[in-house]
C-alpha cells in the first residue's frame, strides 16, 4: 500500500556520489578558517594624506562604511567623522541620533 518506494541501483549510486561531494566540500571549507582581527579602537590620523584620499574616494560616508574600510570600531568611526567635520573635510548631509550621513567636500 503506502510507504516509500525502493530506489533503483542507479539512483542510490547518484545519491551516494552527491553525498560524498558535499562531505568533501565541507572538509575543504573547514580546513581554511578565516582569521578574525579585532577591530581597532584608535581612529586613523585625520591629517594623513593617504587617509584623506581614501575618504575622498567614498561617495557617502557613514560610521559603518568608515569602520569597515579602516577596520576600526563604529564608535571610533563616529568620532573620526566628527573630527573630519570640524576640520572641514566632510559635511553633514543628514542624520538623527542613531546614524549620521556625511559627504566629502571637493
Amino acid at each position: 500500500m503506502g510507504g516509500k518506494k525502493k530506489l533503483s541501483l542507479k539512483q542510490m549510486e547518484r545519491m551516494q556520489a552527491k553525498k560524498d561531494e558535499e562531505e568533501k566540500k565541507k572538509k575543504e571549507k573547514a580546513a581554511a578558517p578565516r582569521e578574525k582581527k579585532p577591530s581597532g579602537v584608535v581612529p586613523p590620523n585625520p591629517k594623513d594624506g593617504k587617509i584623506l584620499s581614501e575618504i575622498k574616494k567614498m561617495h557617502v560616508l557613514t560610521p559603518y562604511s568608515v569602520a569597515s574600510r579602516f577596520n576600526i570600531r563604529i564608535s571610533a568611526a563616529k568620532d573620526f567623522l566628527e573630527q573630519l567635520e570640524e576640520d572641514g573635510v566632510v559635511q553633514l548631509v543628514s542624520g538623527n541620533h542613531d546614524i549620521k550621513i556625511y559627504k566629502t567636500l571637493d
